[in-house]
């Protein structure tokens, strides 16, 4: 399988809502690949592994169908 880049198929300016242990996560799709808390992700992956602490695969932990 081929690795997909998220960003390429959600455009800039999307926003992806999770809540988690009763909060509640709000990500920005940007150019650069991906913006919560002021800070840049290069991946949802990444974003995952950050609110979980463990890995998850970042698209389907937002619900997101690539």
């Amino acid at each position: 399988a081929s690795a997909v880049n998220p960003a390429s198929s959600l455009k800039p300016g999307t926003h992806l809502i999770r809540e988690w242990n009763g909060r509640t996560y709000q990500v920005e799709v940007i150019k650069a690949g991906f913006a919560m808390g002021g800070k840049t992700y290069k991946s949802l992956s990444a974003i995952a592994k950050h609110i979980t602490g463990a890995h998850w695969s970042g698209p389907r932990f937002f619900g997101v169908s690539l």
